[in-house]
């Protein structure tokens, strides 16, 4: 993958404008902290209108960008009239690129109806994906061969992304954030944005990260963003006070109220969610591993870790 990665937006005809602009401004706002994304924009025809009848200025052609391995093309919806067209049906050239790009490396993206132009290419075929609500009988009938979830905010198959309706490509967005920058980083673009961090059961797991961060109260924020930053750090609560300019009654009321779980707990399961991440280091030790997410030693994390699954049904990647 090169330094900068580009994360290229496919402009349809018929475009649906939010399918677009959503993941858009997800990582505009990424590159300007810093990530190395630079921003592209294309499409198969020379003008544009969106579905809402919005025009939209000439884009340069597909064939003028340059993708490579590791970079992302992003396929918005587009009105079901056009999709169902036989005009759609022979953009024959932009299917086979689009194709060609994903044999090389090229991560593929689509929001909301953008998975049925993924589905005419063929790439779908024997994975899993979704779409719109509204869609998703209608996608899986005409193309037999794909696998089509219909309780999914949005699926990853082999590099493949699929998304429901609308804001959801945000939430891919962001996800797809978090993969490649961290938690921390998603979160800060997220809270940016003024989203509600909150993914639900759409993705193959949930991420603590994001799972009590849908409130907008900065200072808790605050709190967990120094929180996630040093895990390993034997911590005060008064310190906590300091961080979010509360008293510490009061900062513990109010982490409760906004997430509605208690510090030592939250503070408890980022522990548990990065000692799963580090166990598939096998060079890392129950020790070396206890040690870097902040508990006494392995026997403490073992205790911990056994009491959440029990409590929760989750899976454990802790050996006895």
């Amino acid at each position: 993958m090169s330094q900068t990665q580009q994360v290229i937006f496919v402009v349809p005809p018929y475009v649906h404008v939010l399918d677009l602009t959503g993941p858009v401004q997800v990582f505009y706002e990424a590159a300007e902290y810093g990530a190395p994304y630079q921003l592209q924009y294309c499409s198969f025809q020379n003008q544009v209108t969106s579905s809402a009848g919005m025009p939209m200025g000439p884009v340069k052609h597909f064939t003028q960008v340059d993708p490579q391995p590791g970079d992302m093309i992003f396929i918005p919806g587009m009105d079901m009239h056009y999709i169902r067209s036989e005009e759609f049906k022979a953009e024959h050239v932009f299917f086979d690129w689009l194709r060609a790009q994903h044999r090389q490396g090229v991560i593929i993206c689509s929001v909301c109806t953008g998975a049925f132009t993924v589905a005419q290419v063929g790439l779908l075929n024997g994975r899993k994906c979704t779409t719109h609500w509204k869609r998703v009988d209608e996608m899986q009938t005409t193309y037999p061969q794909i696998v089509t979830q219909h309780d999914r905010l949005f699926v990853n198959d082999g590099g493949i992304y699929t998304s429901a309706g609308i804001t959801a490509g945000i939430d891919m967005a962001l996800a797809i954030l978090e993969e490649q920058q961290g938690p921390l980083f998603a979160s800060k673009i997220a809270r940016e944005l003024v989203v509600y961090l909150r993914r639900g059961p759409h993705h193959s797991q949930k991420s603590v990260y994001l799972d009590y961060r849908n409130h907008m109260n900065v200072a808790v924020h605050q709190v967990q963003d120094w929180l996630i930053a040093n895990l390993k750090t034997r911590f005060t609560l008064d310190a906590l006070a300091e961080i979010a300019g509360m008293s510490t009654r009061n900062m513990t009321r109010t982490f409760r109220k906004e997430t509605g779980i208690s510090i030592h707990d939250y503070t408890t399961l980022l522990r548990l969610e990065l000692a799963r991440t580090l166990r598939h280091n096998p060079d890392m030790t129950m020790e070396a591993i206890a040690q870097k997410c902040g508990f006494r030693d392995a026997r403490q994390l073992r205790r911990i870790w056994q009491k959440d699954k029990l409590k929760n049904n989750t899976g454990s990647f802790i050996s006895p």
